[in-house]
């Protein structure tokens, strides 16, 4: 299962890459989002239950750094780097964007593992869950931000989105769009299978009830 996970998520990462590699000039928030949201979304998440309880895993070297902590991490990077000061400077920086892009990485494997770390005590296995969620919330609130903003918040003029011209008003709905469907529901799904886990009958309990 673990080396599974390892295999999916390169292959995500992969093809994060990839198109950040076609689409970096286009200056598209749309395929921005699609970038960060595949990162941070599906590579970081698996990549996180691959390195689980192994000895990659951030969780294990930073028992102090917990769900709700991650969380806070991950909105600070994620709301600076959507800031339009700095999402100019990725956007025709090269160093700038690779800081950004692992920046992302980091911040989502170091959510995802701290949430994913079995805790013996209720109260600490629930903190996982409340690290999602909030983190389900930030990312909601920015995409209706996006969606939403009466103006483009990223300057004027035309952007090329895998190949589509697009006004950067429709460029942005559709930004954060993607940020609502992907993200929000991403951390919302990983907080509902904690949720479950947390829920789940043990084999003490069921051999009771036999």
């Amino acid at each position: 299962m673990k080396n599974l996970a390892l295999v999916a998520g390169i292959l995500a990462l992969c093809v994060a890459l990839a198109l950040l590699a076609t689409n970096w000039n286009g200056e598209s928030l749309t395929a921005h989002m699609i970038v960060h949201m595949t990162t941070v979304a599906i590579a970081a998440p698996l990549l996180a239950i691959a390195v689980s309880g192994r000895r990659l895993d951030p969780a294990v070297h930073l028992p102090w750094f917990g769900p709700v902590l991650a969380s806070v991490a991950e909105l600070l990077v994620v709301w600076l780097w959507h800031m339009p000061a700095l999402r100019r400077l990725a956007e025709t920086r090269l160093d700038a964007m690779l800081l950004e892009q692992a920046s992302f990485l980091l911040a989502g494997i170091l959510l995802w593992t701290a949430c994913f770390r079995r805790h013996e005590e209720g109260t600490q296995r629930l903190a996982g869950i409340i690290g999602l969620l909030f983190t389900s919330i930030h990312m909601t609130l920015l995409g209706v931000l996006l969606t939403l903003a009466p103006r483009p918040l990223y300057g004027i003029g035309d952007v090329t989105c895998l190949g589509f011209v697009l006004g950067r008003d429709t460029d942005q709905q559709l930004g954060g769009v993607v940020m609502l469907l992907v993200g929000a529901a991403a951390y919302m799904l990983g907080a509902i299978i904690l949720l479950a886990d947390v829920l789940k009958p043990t084999s003490s309990e069921g051999s009771q009830c036999g």
